[in-house]
């Protein structure tokens, strides 16, 4: 196979994000005498809730194991293979040790699934471990901590969020360990549907093009908290198979789980910070609204703080893509500077007015300021029709 597996764009961008903003947390999560603490914990927990299965006892298993590690550049490895007890529900799971990929099959798989399945789902199981040993266990020591946090009690929906995204994330990569071990997409597809219906037969050309039909008539978001809808997978690992140009596009937006504010990531938390912060550069940059009381309240969002000379040229087209609950946001921004200086009198709601036009959501703004400010609607009616006149008229 001519094809590489590589970390997706939401992992680099994850891993990044965590090794410079929670230095600490990574440094104390790489620690080695906790990792091999860890590792004993593993082993004895698998020894005592698992049948363990070796290659004299299942030979067509472990050589299905063989080819896999063979295609996906993991011969250095050492796997081992468990029957999980008390589980009914067909599916397959991996436990990563440094230099040990240790499968865990669960109720019927090793029964329902046909020998080149069966290589696709220990090539699915195996990527995950092939990621995780990439670049001295980074993509590891991540996901570790990426989890953790979202499990703290005191976790923010931001760090579950981005544990979600690095989930999702994970299975797309791993799906491609399918394909890469099989050769054949058909099949790869096959196995998934097969342990998420249970099934015994089913056709991963039939389910691909079903896949296609769902994506031609909406806009599907995830649901479920660590695996993608099963259409999405087949559809993330067409596009791949076939280097669609659109490929990391197509895969983020089907990651996307909502373009609220409460369902945003670590990432894209940093990003609308980044964009409020050129957003008020820009909202701030007339010189009749640079006064000392609005400066001081701008550095409490950003202490660096300091009002554009220049246009922002490419900040309208980047507002304009944003979702809506996101540019009510910067509404509510707005509003902050609205009664802030007494002296600037109503020259701030006049232009967050015209900027509230510029993000097509006036009247959520009306509304903020007819609440928060106690704006009576004539009030608000003569600020709309003289908004525009009341700006040109001040000092520039």
């Amino acid at each position: 196979m001519s094809r590489i597996l590589t970390p997706l764009p939401q992992h680099r961008s994850l891993v990044d994000w965590l090794r410079t903003r929670e230095s600490e947390v990574w440094k104390w999560h790489s620690d080695a005498e906790r990792l091999t603490q860890d590792a004993e914990e593993v082993r004895l927990s698998l020894l005592r809730d698992t049948y363990r299965m070796d290659a004299e006892g299942h030979p067509e298993l472990f050589a299905e194991i063989t080819a896999a590690q063979q295609a996906l550049g993991l011969s250095h490895v050492t796997v081992y293979a468990y029957q999980a007890q008390g589980q009914s529900t067909p599916n397959a799971a991996i436990c990563y040790l440094p230099g040990e990929a240790h499968l865990i099959f669960s109720g019927p798989i090793l029964t329902l699934l046909s020998p080149a399945e069966l290589r696709a789902v220990i090539g699915h199981e195996l990527a995950h471990h092939l990621l995780w040993q990439m670049e001295d266990g980074t993509f590891y020591l991540a996901d570790r901590i990426l989890h953790q946090s979202a499990a703290h009690p005191h976790a923010e929906p931001s760090h579950g969020q981005s544990a979600r995204l690095w989930a999702l994330a994970t299975e797309l990569f791993a799906d491609r360990g399918a394909y890469l071990v099989t050769g054949c997409l058909e099949t790869a597809v096959a196995s998934l549907v097969k342990i998420c219906t249970g099934l015994a037969q089913v056709s991963g050309k039939s389910y691909l093009t079903q896949a296609e039909e769902i994506f031609s008539k909406s806009k599907p978001k995830t649901e479920q908290l660590t695996h993608p809808e099963t259409f999405m997978r087949a559809r993330a690992l067409h596009l791949w198979v076939e280097e669609s140009e659109d490929l990391e596009g197509a895969i983020a937006r089907m990651l996307v789980e909502d373009e609220g504010l409460e369902e945003m990531d670590l990432i894209q938390q940093a990003q609308l910070a980044a964009l409020t912060q050129r957003f008020l550069k820009q909202h701030l940059r007339p010189t009749w609204f640079r006064s000392e009381a609005v400066l001081a309240h701008a550095r409490l969002y950003f202490p660096d703080f300091t009002p554009a000379d220049t246009n922002d040229r490419e900040l309208a087209d980047e507002l304009e893509a944003l979702s809506k609950p996101r540019r009510e946001f910067l509404c509510h921004v707005m509003l902050d500077f609205c009664a802030v200086d007494p002296d600037l009198d109503e020259l701030p709601v006049a232009a967050a007015i015209e900027r509230a036009r510029d993000l097509e959501c006036l009247s959520h703004f009306e509304k903020l300021a007819a609440k928060e400010l106690k704006l009576k609607a004539k009030d608000l009616k003569r600020l709309k029709e003289k908004s525009s006149e009341l700006l040109a008229a001040a000092r520039p």
